[in-house]
């Protein structure tokens, strides 16, 4: 491994160097959250080919993540191909599966689903992708969100609590069947007033693996004394560099939620994948290389790259 590489960061043309120290901070590690091939949006690399080039740079493993169908399956195929690397499936309750759908719930966990999101691109409080919605900086799911509108295909987007902000009767069937299965709850795009009565109730029901969502992204926008109180419930804060390296949040914001809420309750991930960003491991480096620039040390990464996930998918 060379001592440093070249990568692009979010102002463009500027580089970044990545120091063997930041690939140290990796070793073993799991991102919880990629977006690779096949899917309905084009993606840079494939399943398999991340693999190997996780394994290639001693990162441990990861979860798939689709907006529109459950990746069990694939994860599977995935581990039994590439020895060395462990994939995980995932699922996320969108209406592409039946949305709030307890069935769909029970046959992930039947199938070894990791992790389940909450709705993301049909999530009520999400309006990337709507009609009348936020035009600026869309991810790109957003076009396919439009495309379905345009043909008709637009049922009305969900949430999780009902007028008096309490848990709707399916969004806790689905959390008893998570908690069933021992899968990750994962509160996807939903909008802060219902991430807390989610992460409330799992908390009530004892779920013992509970992450929220990119707390940056603009849909979830959370303060840092807002992750401090939902960390304090007992979920795992999760920080995407997509979401800083696009400019959707400021670089300065997240690392002082970091700290507001300590490295013990935080996961880093890429959410990496798409065509114009980033390969995914050199991406993971350069989130890693970011905190060690402003002062974070080889040990509180590696609580928030290695132990911390190994602990929610392990």
């Amino acid at each position: 491994m060379s001592t440093e590489a070249s990568a692009q960061t979010a102002l463009p043309g500027e580089a970044v160097r990545i120091s063997d120290q930041a690939w140290e901070t990796l070793q073993g590690a799991y991102d919880l959250q990629v977006h690779v091939a096949p899917d309905v949006i084009a993606r840079r690399i494939d399943d398999l080919d991340l693999a190997k080039e996780f394994l290639a740079r001693g990162l441990r493993g990861f979860v798939l993540k689709s907006h529109y169908f459950p990746t069990a399956e694939r994860a599977q195929v995935v581990t039994k191909a590439v020895p060395g690397i462990r994939a995980f499936g995932a699922i996320a309750l969108n209406h592409s599966i039946g949305g709030l759908n307890p069935v769909a719930v029970e046959l992930a966990g039947r199938s070894g689903c990791k992790i389940v999101w909450m709705p993301t691109v049909d999530a009520a409080n999400e309006t990337a992708g709507r009609p009348g919605g936020s035009n600026k900086k869309l991810p790109f799911w957003a076009q396919i969100q439009l495309d379905l509108a345009a043909t008709g295909l637009n049922p009305p987007p969900m949430t999780v609590i009902d007028d008096s902000g309490n848990l709707t009767p399916t969004a806790n069937a689905c959390l008893e069947l998570i908690r069933k299965h021992d899968m990750i709850l994962a509160t996807g795009h939903l909008g802060r007033r219902e991430i807390a009565a989610l992460v409330r109730a799992a908390q009530d029901m004892k779920l013992r693996k509970v992450i929220v969502t990119h707390a940056e992204f603009p849909s979830q926008s959370l303060t840092a004394e807002e992750q401090l109180e939902l960390a304090g419930m007992g979920a795992f804060i999760e920080h995407c560099f997509t979401t800083m390296h696009t400019g959707k949040a400021p670089w300065e914001e997240v690392l002082n939620s970091i700290r507001v809420t300590g490295p013990e309750r935080c996961i880093l991930s890429t959410d990496l994948g798409q065509t114009i960003n980033p390969p995914v491991a050199e991406g993971f480096a350069m989130f890693s290389q970011r905190l060690l620039d402003d002062g974070f040390s080889v040990q509180q990464i590696r609580r928030m790259t290695v132990e911390n996930p190994t602990g929610l998918v392990e």
